[in-house]
């Protein structure tokens, strides 16, 4: 099996935190080269995660010849400008959700690598999951009849002022940072846009969406409806992980389910008539399946799971978002 050489722009706290157990997990995942905007930092995460090269700068870990993907992992506000050079400079790129902070510019990057012929993939890490694969293979049988309505949330603890997803000025607020999940576990699920969106928010001071509520509208009228929030005990790490997806033939509810979550995840699947069945679904390290999908992918072996159309289509309805509540005004 071939090693994908991987170089990582940023020593953030969800490398630290996610990413990096799941890099040193994949198969075809060699950890080549780390970079920072302190070469004293970036040395730190060489020697405590093994990669053969620190660099005190960006601009060197993308001249390195030798680093074939890059994962950015930077502040939203960054990743733009950085995928766009890496991937100019000839690297696929893993870059973490939400991809870009609207869809005009998520455009703009794709086009960038198709250019340069590389891959361009959003970190979304439990899209990757079989549990989350399994949901949709449920619908897709018609097990569950038509679907009429979806439902999800991801709510968190809120944080600290000096956090980045507290500020305006580096695109903070619940929906970039926790929206996007249930934003796109519906698109998953459903396989497409709506055609109408609804959504209002509560502000911080600051100008950031502390709760979001949207509701989806289908011209066949489906209907769905999202959550997110920073709201839970400050610094605590609380999170509050949750759907339902109900359609004419019975319903499937989350059970044991958290987005990123690794291990036994449980979902109800509740016929018509009431009775349910509790199904148990073995998840391993969702970081490590992004990254091995991505390194298959530049061996030829498959495409992205993550698609550039399913990427826009979420910034799409991002956008659309934010602009009802006004977080852009």
């Amino acid at each position: 099996m071939r090693k994908i050489k991987w170089g990582v722009m940023g020593t953030a706290y969800i490398f630290e935190r996610d990413t990096a157990r799941g890099m040193e997990l994949a198969d075809n995942c060699e950890l080549t080269a780390i970079a920072g905007r302190s070469l004293e930092k970036a040395e730190a995460f060489q020697k405590k995660y093994g990669f053969r090269r620190a660099y005190g700068s960006y601009e060197e870990l993308l001249e390195d010849p030798e680093v074939e993907a890059v994962y950015i992992p930077l502040p939203n506000t960054m990743h733009y400008d950085w995928t766009i050079q890496a991937l100019r400079h000839g690297k696929h790129v893993l870059c973490e959700k939400p991809l870009a902070p609207d869809a005009d510019e998520a455009e703009q990057m794709f086009r960038a690598a198709k250019e340069n012929n590389v891959f361009l993939m959003e970190a979304f890490a439990y899209q990757h999951s079989p549990y989350i694969k399994e949901l949709k293979k449920v619908i897709d049988s018609g097990e569950i009849g038509e679907v009429r309505y979806i439902e999800a949330a991801l709510i968190t603890s809120d944080y600290d002022q000096s956090n980045i997803r507290m500020r305006k000025e580096t695109l903070g607020g619940c929906m970039y940072d926790l929206g996007v999940y249930a934003a796109s576990f519906v698109l998953r699920m459903t396989g497409r846009k709506p055609e109408k969106i609804g959504a209002v928010s509560s502000f911080s001071e600051e100008g950031i969406d502390t709760y979001t509520t949207a509701v989806f509208e289908y011209a066949d009228g489906m209907k769905a409806h999202i959550d997110c929030g920073m709201v839970l005990e400050t610094e605590k790490n609380c999170s509050l992980d949750r759907f339902q997806i109900h359609g004419s033939k019975g319903a499937l509810i989350s059970v044991d389910f958290g987005f990123n979550a690794p291990g036994s995840l449980s979902y109800m699947l509740r016929d018509s008539e009431g009775k349910e069945e509790l199904r148990t679904v073995e998840v391993p390290n969702n970081y490590r399946l992004e990254v091995e999908q991505l390194g298959r992918c530049i061996c030829g072996e498959e495409t992205p799971y993550v698609t550039e159309q399913f990427s826009v289509d979420l910034a799409h309805i991002v956008d659309q978002i934010l602009d009802k509540t006004g977080y852009r005004s």
